[in-house]
């Protein structure tokens, strides 16, 4: 079973998920937010689906970000409209930051680096793959 990753974002959701064997996380797409319940929908009738990780946006300092209340809001929706899948949260402060200087190393041009939904599906990535991770550790 694959776990899926949400990088939720006011306009636009950069999602990406694993390999059924959880061994490889990859940047599956980015959707307009107000398709992604209808999108995770379809994709969770195709693929088997074990847990969803939400990225929960966190000021630097700890605290919630304007974004937090919205993202809550929606893993409510979310929640009732797939129950049977699991929600966890996981702290996304930094990602868009790292998804950015990925993009520098990988040596992807200005233009294609100007893509904010190219942004968003790495950040995504980046999300599952620290809580990959972060689960192997055993935290």
């Amino acid at each position: 079973m694959r776990i899926l990753s949400i990088d939720y974002g006011k306009r636009r959701t950069g999602i990406a998920v694993t390999d059924p064997m959880q061994i490889i996380a990859g940047g599956l797409t980015t959707v307009d937010t107000k398709e992604l319940l209808a999108f995770l929908k379809a994709y969770t009738s195709k693929e088997q689906v074990e847990t969803i990780v939400v990225g929960l946006p966190t000021q630097p300092n700890g605290q919630p970000s304007e974004n937090q209340a919205r993202v809550r809001s929606f893993v409510g929706e979310m929640k009732k409209a797939l129950p049977d899948i699991p929600v966890e949260f996981y702290d996304e402060r930094f990602t868009s930051v790292i998804a950015h200087q990925t993009m520098l190393d990988s040596g992807i041009g200005r233009k294609r680096r100007q893509d904010k939904a190219l942004v968003d599906e790495i950040s995504a990535t980046i999300i599952l793959q620290n809580y990959m991770e972060h689960k192997r550790l055993g935290h």
